[in-house]
C-alpha cells in the first residue's frame, strides 16, 4: 500500500509546494480537493506535471463547491450544475489516471435519521443512479482513471451507507473503470464489523479514506488499526490509503508521524 494525503489538510500556496512537503514527510500521493471555482489552465498543467516535478503524484482528484453532492437533487439547477462539475473531475482524472468518487447525496440530513437508518433506494432511484453512474465512468474508458462510490454515513447521507449497499451498485454497472472507496470514519459508524466489510468488499476497494472514529489522524480515535490494516492486506489491496481528517496539531510534526505509523501498519 502506498501513502496519500488531502490536500487541504497540508500547508502551501501551490500544489506543488503542498505535494514537496509531503515528499518530505514520508507520502508516495497527494488528493486533490479543488474549489471548482478557482480552477484555471495554469492549476490544471500543474497537476499534470506534478509527479514528474515532485515526485509525489495525484491519486485523487475531485472538484468541491456548493453544489457537491446533489448529483440526484430534484432540484434540476443544482443537479445539472454537481453533475457538470462531476463530468469535468472524470475527464481530469482521465488525462491523469486518478480516482475521484460521487455519492447519491452528501451533507446534512434534516431531520437526522436517528429512528430510520438504512433507507433503502426505490428501484427508479437505483436506476436513475446507476444511469448516471454509467454515463461518468465512459468519460474514463479506456484510461486507468476510476470513478468510485464513497459510502457516505447516516447523518450526511440518507441512501447507500453501507458497503453492501455500493457493492450492489458497483456489480450492477459491471464497468472496468468502476469500484469502491471505503472511508474509516464513515465505515465506524455504519459497520458492525469494518474488517469483514473490508473483506466483502474484497477486490472493488480502489481507493481509501482514512479517518479515525472521531475524524481525526489514525490513532487519535477508537478504531482498530491493526485489524482494518489486517483485512486491506488479507484482501490484497495494494493501492493508495489517503488521510481525509483533521491533522490534529502542527501538520509539520502530526504528518510525518503519522506516515511512519501507517508505514509500520504497512509492514505488518
Amino acid at each position: 500500500m502506498k501513502l496519500c494525503c488531502s490536500s487541504p489538510m497540508v500547508p502551501g500556496q501551490t500544489l506543488t509546494e503542498k505535494a514537496q512537503k509531503l515528499r518530505l514527510w514520508g507520502y508516495d500521493a497527494i488528493a486533490v480537493f479543488q474549489p471548482y471555482n478557482e480552477w484555471s489552465d495554469e492549476l490544471r498543467e500543474e497537476l499534470g506535471s506534478l509527479q514528474k516535478r515532485t515526485g509525489v503524484r495525484a491519486a485523487e482528484f475531485v472538484f468541491m463547491d456548493a453544489s457537491y453532492g446533489n448529483a440526484m437533487s430534484p432540484d434540476d439547477e443544482l443537479r445539472n450544475r454537481c453533475r457538470a462539475m462531476y463530468r469535468h473531475a472524470a475527464t481530469v482524472c482521465g488525462e491523469i489516471g486518478a480516482v475521484t468518487e460521487i455519492e447519491y447525496q452528501y451533507g446534512p440530513q434534516d431531520p437526522m435519521p436517528l429512528f430510520d437508518p438504512y433507507q433503502q433506494l426505490s428501484q427508479d432511484q437505483e436506476d436513475d443512479f446507476t444511469a448516471f453512474y454509467r454515463e461518468v465512468l465512459d468519460l474514463v474508458a479506456g484510461t486507468p482513471a476510476r470513478v468510485l462510490l464513497e459510502p457516505i454515513n447516516r447523518y450526511e447521507s440518507r441512501f447507500l451507507n453501507r458497503i453492501v449497499d455500493n457493492i450492489r451498485i458497483i456489480d450492477a454497472v459491471a464497468h472496468p473503470n468502476a469500484g469502491l472507496l471505503p472511508d474509516t470514519f464513515h465505515m465506524s459508524i455504519e459497520e458492525a464489523d469494518m474488517g469483514k466489510a473490508l473483506m466483502e468488499a474484497g477486490h472493488r476497494i480502489a481507493h481509501v479514506h482514512l479517518g479515525d472514529s472521531n475524524r481525526l489522524l489514525p490513532g487519535h480515535g477508537l478504531l482498530n488499526w491493526h485489524d482494518i490494516f489486517g483485512a486491506l492486506n488479507t484482501v490484497g489491496y495494494d493501492g493508495y490509503v489517503n488521510l481525509e481528517c483533521s491533522t490534529t496539531g502542527d501538520p509539520a510534526v502530526t504528518l510525518p508521524a503519522t506516515a511512519a505509523s501507517l508505514r509500520d501498519l504497512v509492514r505488518r
